[in-house]
């Protein structure tokens, strides 16, 4: 099968190293809005061409590889492709994505996002075994048309991905709680200090925790945007509960409710015994 890439970031061009080696897909190409996207991603052999739209469309698997909105905006365009090809998109949210599916081509989408990434983006961030032993979320994987369900099963079978099913509604819920919102704490986080005064010195003591935590600041905020604004009903809600629990730690700090703090710290501490 011929497979066409629309976004050669981190996530489109870590696709293309390993389809590279799946035996039924006979060629990669892509396609990128970003000029120095396009010349990186053959430089680095990520496609074997870089080709237009029109081209990309004559594609037996079209993936599309882009932020939340100009997957939506994409989608309205493919109307006229072949009956028997296959759309998929790895959106970090599902709900407002498949809603704006045209009827006519609803039997040839299929809603993915694989949970995988690093903070890094652009063509030079790919990585050849980033969707390795990952989870891909199917969603409303029903409403995808037979054949279609089996070319996407196929590839990421072949990928060495773990399948999970459920609707694009329970996603974004949950997707808020375990992705979008701790990049909205790691933004903040980084710019807490970046307003302090001396944040050189702070910045000098920085070690594993901080590290950790301000990881994902380094992500896109074009990228990111986009999710905000699609999932932002469900974020506002991850948020305001979060808020709830720090704010329970600053009371007990205040209080100097040391054994109530205490507690919630080893309440805390199972959550990485169901993981």
């Amino acid at each position: 099968m011929k497979i066409g890439i629309i976004g050669l970031g981190l996530m489109g061009g870590s696709l293309a190293l390993s389809l590279k080696h799946l035996p039924f897909v006979s060629e990669i190409v892509g396609m990128d809005q970003n000029k120095e996207h396009q010349i990186q991603a053959l430089d680095l052999s990520l496609v074997q061409r870089i080709v237009k739209f029109d081209d990309i469309k004559k594609c037996d698997v079209i993936v599309l590889c882009v932020p939340v909105a100009a997957i939506i905006k994409i989608v309205q365009t493919l109307t006229n492709i072949d009956s028997a090809a296959t759309i998929i998109d790895f959106g970090g949210t599902k709900e407002k994505i498949i809603q704006s599916v045209p009827n006519t081509i609803r039997k040839n989408f299929v809603a993915t996002h694989p949970m995988t990434g690093t903070e890094f983006f652009g063509p030079s961030a790919a990585i050849e075994n980033l969707y390795k032993d990952k989870i891909i979320v199917f969603c409303d994987f029903a409403k995808s048309g037979k054949e279609q369900q089996k070319t996407a099963i196929k590839i990421f079978l072949a990928l060495h991905m773990k399948i999970t099913y459920m609707s694009a509604k329970e996603h974004d819920r949950h997707a808020a709680f375990i992705s979008h919102m701790p990049h909205a704490i790691s933004y903040s986080l980084a710019n807490t200090v970046l307003k302090q005064e001396n944040k050189n010195d702070i910045l000098t003591l920085a070690a594993g925790g901080f590290r950790s935590m301000s990881r994902l600041a380094k992500s896109s905020p074009d990228m990111w945007e986009d999710v905000f604004r699609q999932n932002r009903e469900n974020i506002l809600d991850a948020i305001e509960l979060f808020e709830n629990e720090l704010q329970k730690f600053k009371k007990y700090i205040q209080k100097q409710e040391w054994q109530e703090l205490n507690q919630e710290m080893q309440n805390a501490n199972s959550l990485h015994d169901m993981f």
